[in-house]
C-alpha cells in the first residue's frame, strides 16, 4: 500500500519530560491504522503532533510526500487534517443542527468558505435528526461521539485522527461508530485511530502499532497482533 503519512525520528517533550522517543511510523493511504497503548504511552501526543497542536523537538512528519513538520494546525486543517479528540470535537453550547452546519461550512485550502449539506451525517446517524434542536451538551455520550464523527462526514477530511472513539460507550454504539469510520477510509482518505481497548479497533484496522512509554513496541497487522497476546500487556 502507498504511504500517506511518515513519521521519522519524532521526539516530543513537555518541559523536561520526553513523551516520544525518536518514533518512526508509516501510515498507509486509504487504510485504518490503530495505535494501541495504555494512558501515558504517547498515543495522544502523536495524534496531536500530526494535527499540528504539538511541535516536535526533533524528527519530521511527511504527508503525501510533503514535509509538514512546521505547518501550524490551521494550515493542516485547511489542507484536510481533521482531529476528533477524546470526548471533544463538538460545540456543547450549540444545537445539534448548528454544530452540523458549522462542520459543513468549512474553509478550503485558500481560506474560502465552503457551503455544505448536513444530510450525510443524518443518513449515517439517524438519531441525530431527532435531536437537531437539542443542545449538544444534552446528548448522550454515544450521540455526542456520533456528532463529533459527523465532522469527518461533512468536511473534506483527507487525514482523519480519532482519539479514544469508543471509550465508555456500549458495544452496539461503538460498533456503529466504527462502521462509519471504516467506510471513511477510501483511496483519498487515511484514518488513524487511538484506542486503549482493542476490540473494534482491531476488527476495523489494517495496520496496528503499539506504543509504550513513548516508543513503538509492536508493528504489524491485526492477525499478528492477536497471535502475540503479550503485546496487549506491555503497552
Amino acid at each position: 500500500m502507498p504511504i500517506a503519512v511518515s513519521v521519522n525520528g519524532l521526539r516530543v517533550r513537555y518541559g523536561p519530560i520526553e513523551a516520544l522517543h525518536g518514533v518512526d511510523l508509516e501510515f498507509p493511504a486509504g487504510a485504518v491504522t490503530a495505535l494501541i497503548g495504555r494512558n501515558g504511552s504517547g498515543r495522544t501526543t502523536l495524534l496531536n503532533t500530526l494535527a499540528g497542536l504539538v511541535r516536535p523537538v526533533a524528527g519530521t512528519v511527511t504527508w503525501l510526500g510533503e514535509d509538514i513538520t512546521t505547518w501550524p494546525a490551521d494550515k493542516r486543517a485547511r489542507a484536510g487534517v481533521t482531529l476528533i479528540p477524546e470526548r471533544g470535537g463538538i460545540f456543547p453550547g450549540l444545537s445539534v443542527a448548528d454544530n452540523l452546519t458549522v462542520f459543513a461550512n468549512g474553509t478550503d485550502t485558500t481560506g474560502r468558505t465552503q457551503g455544505g449539506d448536513i444530510e450525510p451525517a443524518l443518513a449515517a446517524f439517524p438519531v441525530l435528526e431527532a435531536r437537531l434542536a437539542q443542545k449538544a451538551r444534552t446528548l448522550s455520550g454515544g450521540e455526542q461521539q456520533m456528532l463529533a464523527v459527523s465532522r469527518a462526514l461533512l468536511r473534506p477530511a483527507k487525514l482523519l485522527l480519532l482519539d479514544e472513539l469508543s471509550q465508555g460507550l456500549a458495544p452496539r454504539i461503538a460498533g456503529r461508530l466504527y462502521e462509519v469510520v471504516a467506510d471513511l477510509a477510501t483511496a483519498d482518505r487515511t484514518v488513524i485511530l487511538v484506542e486503549q481497548h482493542t476490540g473494534e479497533a482491531l476488527h476495523r484496522a489494517e495496520v496496528v502499532y503499539t506504543l509504550s512509554r513513548g516508543s513503538v513496541t509492536f508493528r504489524g497487522d491485526p492477525t499478528e497482533f492477536r497471535s502475540r497476546p503479550q503485546t496487549t500487556h506491555r503497552t
